[in-house]
């Protein structure tokens, strides 16, 4: 292969692989079917705002080290901004900008009063110690202040962050404005105004969004096979909560590999093994396998339910499964889900399979605000109900456009913001 060629083909990947041209090419599909004019598109597609952060943090070893921290609010047209914090190494601003939008589509696609947000912290939690952590968490929330508040941005939990990060961020917000604002984030824990129902909510969310995909593609639960990727709060969630449905779950994976049962996982005890011993490997009842072999396994249905760009050009042709739900944001790449679709595979879409965390975390924001805690049933029977109708709205979407589900939920999200758009007017 010559050089050119060979820079070409990596141009090319890179571009499969960028979160934010993935999530552009979705939105100028579904602004193409609705018509929007040019001006239109650029205001629904720019970023309200991008924040750049430097975050000088003591280490344990008395060194400092400086993180570079960001926050995108892409829209803030339907509510205030919404969207989780994450901590890794890979994180970049293209990742957060495609991340934000995502979040505006999924609040809109399940018709709740947000926009969309997203936050990251280049670092990699799991060489910090918890001090280290709780430092940088702090230090990133002063750094953003000014943007963020119940009225204005509302952070939740991403990748590498949890509960203990969000009572981090509330107390240092209350702090600064002196008043206990439990409102200024969601996903935190409930003796500090979390939510019951919030920790499983994605997953649930995943669950609900596979039962419903069944009653398009025709099938029943005991005669579905799943591999789930993932055993964290999405995956693992997810897989106890179908198995107790009566999926047949004959594949987990975590970041050190992947198991496999034909004959079905029993999904409590391989959580508990996970518990008790950190990772997946080494669980008596099953294969090991490669992570890259999993998602190729003979399968009825996939839950990609890891971080992005897992189903991809290269592996697309080895995928069995007829259904896809997209437990993570953007597990997909466009050109893997145009291929899949064209193929017949069903591929419910991350901005509406996913959407159950944001839909709880809104609950949450609710019961903060106004000082009075649901039951959990009430929370989860409210979550139901929504996801089902939004699943309808989206089927109903896709049919009339005669579409991709993907397609279909983004022609159904923007449309209602686009609607906003329009009545608001622009300010001058």
């Amino acid at each position: 292969m010559s050089s050119g060629s060979a820079a070409l083909e990596n141009k090319a990947q890179q571009d499969e692989f960028n979160p934010f041209l993935s999530m552009a090419r979705g939105f100028d599909t579904a602004a193409d079917y609705l018509g929007l004019d040019e001006g239109l598109r650029e205001v629904l597609r720019t970023p309200d705002r991008e924040l750049k952060v430097a975050l000088p943090v003591h280490m344990d070893d008395k060194s400092i080290k400086v993180f570079t921290g960001y926050r995108v609010q892409h829209n803030y047209l339907r509510g205030p901004c919404k969207g989780g914090i994450r901590f890794a190494p890979e994180v970049n601003l293209d990742e957060v900008r495609a991340l934000s939008a995502w979040m505006t589509w999924k609040c809109s696609v399940v018709n709740i009063p947000f926009g969309g947000a997203k936050g990251g912290v280049i670092c990699d939690p799991r060489a910090m110690s918890k001090g280290e952590l709780e430092q940088l968490t702090r230090r990133y929330t002063a750094a953003i202040m000014d943007i963020l508040g119940p009225d204005r941005d509302v952070p939740a939990p991403d990748m590498n962050t949890g509960e203990q990060t969000m009572a981090w961020i509330m107390d240092t917000y209350s702090m600064h404005v002196r008043r206990t604002t439990t409102s200024v984030v969601t996903g935190k824990p409930l003796s500090i105004g979390g939510s019951r129902g919030r920790r499983e909510a994605t997953g649930r969310g995943v669950m609900i969004s596979a039962n419903e995909a069944l009653k398009i593609v025709g099938g029943r639960p005991e005669d579905t096979r799943v591999v789930v990727q993932g055993s964290g709060n999405v995956g693992g969630v997810a897989a106890l909560l179908m198995h107790r449905e009566g999926y047949k779950i004959v594949s987990l994976s975590d970041m050190y590999g992947s198991i496999h049962n034909a004959d079905g996982l029993d999904v409590p005890a391989v959580m508990a093994y996970l518990e008790e011993n950190g990772r997946l490997s080494g669980y008596p009842e099953a294969e090991a396998l490669e992570n890259s072999e999993q998602l190729e396994l003979d399968c009825d249905l996939i839950v990609p339910a890891a971080t992005e760009n897992q189903i991809t050009s290269a592996n697309v042709d080895r995928i069995k499964a007829r259904v896809v739900v997209e437990g993570a944001n953007g597990p997909t790449t466009a050109i893997a889900s145009e291929a899949l679709v064209d193929r017949g595979v069903m591929v419910v879409p991350d901005i509406l399979a996913n959407a159950g965390g944001v839909t709880v975390s809104y609950f949450e924001w609710v019961q903060d605000r106004m000082g009075y805690f649901w039951t959990e049933e009430i929370v989860n029977s409210r979550l139901e109900q929504i996801m089902v109708e939004s699943f309808k709205e989206v089927a109903d979407t896709a049919r009339k456009y005669k579409v991709s589900m993907r397609t279909g939920a983004y022609i159904l999200a923007i449309d209602r913001v686009a609607t906003v758009l329009r009545m608001r007017g622009l300010f001058a």
